[in-house]
């Protein structure tokens, strides 16, 4: 990549918030990471003539980097006074920022911490529900929950760039239903070696380069459902 390519790169700002008093659950989190994606991608902002429109084009057509960081009490407040939207999922709260240059961030988002994003399930989350989109997650893979916001933030675009506008509609008429699931380590390979999107990473944190990190299933992702030609060009993440 080029000195001017670098200049012109965007990264989508995620941002949990962990009180120390009362973290999220890591599923909800991962959940309500990918539903921060899909909520930006649907705004209205986003849209061609939107205010976000020309950085979320800008993203789309690099790198889909994303970055998830943390935030509580008045930095969280602070997080709210800049533009973007929140998704509340379950015992998690993130919110999702337009794409913003890979070096000139916003100060109240540069100055937050990417560690610290370690969390747990206090119990087994249950089957995914059906007829959404389930987001499966490598089971051999070591991810921090922001590392595995990031990642299944990216499955849900991979989701949505493999839906036309009718199924877009329903979807969204439906709270975009979605479940990230860790997969069984018996159907991994299967379900990582089939034609549904799959993430590979770009190794810049935690994991090697090329490592497949989340499969994206929907019905409309099958063979057979209502996928575009495109979206089989989007598979690799970059």
């Amino acid at each position: 990549m080029t000195g001017e390519d670098v200049t012109q790169e965007r990264v989508l700002p995620l941002v949990v918030r962990i009180e120390r008093s009362a973290p999220p659950e890591r599923t909800d989190a991962l959940e309500a990471a990918a539903l921060a994606v899909l909520a930006l991608l649907g705004d209205p902002r986003a849209a061609d003539g939107g205010e976000w429109a020309e950085a979320v084009r800008g993203w789309e057509r690099r790198r889909i980097r994303k970055v998830v960081r943390r935030a509580r009490g008045a930095e969280w407040r602070r997080v709210l006074d800049l533009p973007g939207t929140t998704v509340a999922h379950g015992t998690a709260e993130v919110r999702v920022h337009p794409p913003v240059p890979l070096d000139d961030w916003p100060r109240d988002l540069s100055r937050l911490q990417v560690s610290g994003t370690d969390l747990a399930d206090s119990a087994e989350p249950g089957p995914p529900g059906e007829g959404g989109a389930v987001l499966w997650i490598n089971p051999h893979l070591r991810m921090s929950a922001g590392k595995a916001m990031a990642q299944a933030g990216h499955a849900a675009q991979f989701a949505w760039w493999g839906a036309d506008g009718g199924v877009r509609e329903e979807w969204r008429e439906r709270g975009f239903a979605l479940a990230v699931r860790t997969a069984d380590p018996a159907s991994w390979d299967a379900l990582a070696a089939g034609d549904l999107p799959v993430v590979r990473d770009a190794g810049f944190t935690e994991i090697e380069p090329g490592s497949c990190t989340v499969v994206a299933d929907a019905p409309w992702l099958r063979p057979g459902g209502s996928r575009p030609v495109a979206a089989a060009e989007r598979r690799i993440s970059r």
